[in-house]
């Protein structure tokens, strides 16, 4: 499980976040959404110990992400689809990361089947699309079967079909009882992909209910809670 309470962070004059609580539960997709600007990322960043809070905290499982021992076991993360180093291959740098978590070799070979790179496991990252990155980043999400996993704009750079399969397969982990975690600014997907939805302004919760209780569109929805005007 995830859980959020009172996160504040600035930067110099900016309020990026302002008091934000949510939690993220088993079992379920839950879309963490907001314009380009809202504080998404900022929080995700700060869930992950790679930025530091003003105030408040943010927990996985009841710790926080630089408490996890071997954190790849709990909690998988894509938050930039360029990550990998683009000299090294795809087996490459999945192994690299096994190694660092003690996770068996074998899992590379299962999880680059499992998100459909297996005929280019040999092949540069360099050379890969944003699409193919896209999958190699889940691919290293996935490489510890973790129970959390966080994923910021997981279908960008992804064509029809690759939008079609991460849909299925964050469904279908969420099924499997993990806590999936996922932001977008893109209401017309994430309607299609998640269970429950957190609208996020300003660094602030402005909404949350689930996908099944609202009123209108997802898009509507998003659109009274804001308070923007549709193009």
């Amino acid at each position: 499980m995830i859980s959020v309470r009172d996160l504040t962070k600035t930067y110099g004059s900016t309020r990026a976040l302002d008091g934000l609580s949510f939690d993220a539960r088993p079992g379920v997709v839950t879309g963490f959404l907001g314009a380009n600007g809202a504080g998404k990322s900022t929080a995700l960043r700060i869930l992950l110990a790679l930025h530091h809070a003003d105030s408040g905290e943010a927990l996985i499982d009841g710790r926080r992400y630089d408490q996890i021992d071997r954190p790849l076991h709990t909690v998988g993360a894509v938050l930039d689809a360029g990550a990998a180093h683009p000299g090294r291959t795809a087996f490459h740098h999945l192994a690299c990361l096994a190694r660092s978590n003690r996770i068996d070799r074998s899992r590379v070979t299962t999880v680059l089947s499992q998100t459909g790179l297996a005929d280019v496991a040999h092949k540069r990252v360099g050379g890969f699309s944003l699409g193919m990155r896209q999958r190699l980043g889940l691919a290293a999400a996935l490489l510890g079967d973790p129970s959390v996993l966080v994923l910021d704009e997981p279908v960008n750079g992804l064509d029809a079909a690759g939008i079609r399969w991460i849909r299925s397969t964050l469904r279908a982990l969420a099924a499997e009882g993990r806590t999936v975690l996922l932001s977008s600014h893109l209401m017309s997907e994430a309607a299609l992909t998640v269970d429950h939805v957190l609208i996020i302004g300003e660094g602030r919760l402005l909404a949350e209910t689930s996908v099944a209780a609202l009123p209108r569109s997802l898009e509507d929805f998003y659109l009274t809670m804001t308070g923007e005007v549709a193009a």
